[in-house]
């Protein structure tokens, strides 16, 4: 993993204040899973009858950590539960090894807590292919348990990074019915981010009461425009997680409800932009607005095939608005597109339409866009009502040389 120094530009100036979610304490510990010196694993032990949500990569080769998850989910119990991560290796293409890797731990950490091992979910972020040191995590089991704190969300969310140059985190406070719900989630993710979800771990916790197949399907519904509309690199990683646990501690049942729902877009919406403005190497977000395609699933192919591209984003790099590359990229998409009929705008300027360039456009009033931190670019295809926004970032040396060394 290449050891990243350099914070992006479009990093917050601090991580936010989360609040305390009651129910839900955390843990940090420096294992030595990769690298000496640093914390790299997180416990995170959360109340008797919390409801727990996921969603997780559907790659072919997914990790064992993800499998494990994915068998657990959606079992009813009034049980205490936890979440262990590390961070370094990702326990992924390891055969029957990475099975006892989780086994392992999770039978050790019910042992030292006391949760029973359905309640107990784990995830691994790192490097491809090597074998978990787990016996290292496990000798932390004890010490994680004993320092668990209501207050050290920070630590976990920067135990959890990898190549990220910042931690992330988002929160929200909602009013239900006079009383006060409170949502704080964090996540890590730098690079290997396209749908499916991402290199990329998140965990949002919440002290409101969910009913668990109705948190299940909402987070699933609010990850297809926010986690699932977001890309770095357009590799998709055996490792993704996203999980939601609601405690139910604020004794208030948010099941169904519309502002509830409201803040928790907010607070993921927040995360996976983070996540875009911390791609490796990045130093510009970039908006892709795609509107009047035949179908919403059209439009997000065609903003897909313009994010992706590596013409595109190093054009976005070099600050140039050469819009024949969003043209290309459009046309290769495989979804419907009439060239007759499509208008292309680098922010407000109107750059081509009606299957040419504008009359009107002028190629410095769009330089004077791309020159700006934050770009958008909007794609009206005249075929329909479909429409759909992602977000992705330029493509820059700085990628090259992070990628170029990650194991070493």
């Amino acid at each position: 993993m290449a050891n990243i120094t350099k914070v992006s530009p479009m990093a917050p100036d601090r991580f936010p204040n989360l609040p305390v979610i009651a129910g839900v304490t955390f843990a940090v510990a420096a294992a030595g899973v990769k690298y000496q010196g640093r914390t790299d694993v997180m416990l995170t032990e959360l109340s008797a009858g919390t409801t727990v949500a996921g969603v997780f990569t559907r790659s072919s080769t997914r990790s064992a950590p993800v499998r494990d998850c994915q068998a657990k989910l959606g079992k009813a119990s009034d049980e205490r539960a936890a979440i262990l991560v590390n961070s370094g290796n990702s326990n992924a293409f390891t055969g029957h090894y990475g099975e006892t890797s989780v086994s392992e731990i999770v039978a050790a950490l019910s042992g030292i807590t006391d949760i029973p091992v359905d309640r107990i979910f784990t995830a691994s972020t790192g490097v491809i292919g090597e074998p978990l040191p787990h016996d290292r995590i496990m000798a932390k089991m004890a010490a994680l348990h004993a320092d668990q704190n209501a207050d050290a969300i920070e630590s976990a969310a920067r135990a959890i990074m990898t190549t990220d140059t910042f931690a992330k985190g988002a929160c929200a406070d909602v009013d239900i019915g006079g009383q006060t719900v409170r949502i704080a989630g964090i996540a890590k993710g730098s690079g290997m981010i396209a749908p499916d979800m991402a290199t990329m771990l998140v965990y949002i916790f919440t002290d409101a009461a969910y009913d668990q197949g109705a948190l299940q399907t909402l987070l699933g519904e609010l990850t297809d425009v926010t986690f699932n509309a977001i890309t770095v690199d357009s590799d998709t990683s055996t490792s993704d997680s996203l999980m939601l646990a609601a405690t139910g501690a604020a004794g208030v049942d948010a099941t169904g409800n519309e502002a509830f729902k409201a803040a928790l877009h907010d607070v993921m919406r927040d995360l996976a932009h983070q996540v875009v403005r911390d791609g490796e190497g990045a130093t510009k977000f970039v908006e892709i607005r795609v509107t009047g395609a035949a179908s919403d699933a059209d439009a997000h192919v065609h903003a897909m095939a313009i994010a992706n591209s590596p013409l595109v984003k190093t054009a976005i790099a070099g600050e140039d608005p050469n819009w024949g590359r969003v043209v290309m990229a459009i046309g290769k998409s495989g979804a419907a597109a009439n060239r007759d009929l499509l208008s292309i705008r680098f922010g407000d300027v109107l750059v081509a339409e009606k299957g040419w360039v504008s009359p009107t456009y002028r190629e410095e009033d769009a330089a004077a866009h791309m020159k700006k931190q934050d770009i958008v670019i909007s794609v009206d295809l005249g075929l329909g009502d479909g429409n759909k926004t992602v977000w992705t970032c330029d493509l820059t040396h700085g990628y090259i040389e992070i990628n170029a060394d990650y194991r070493s």
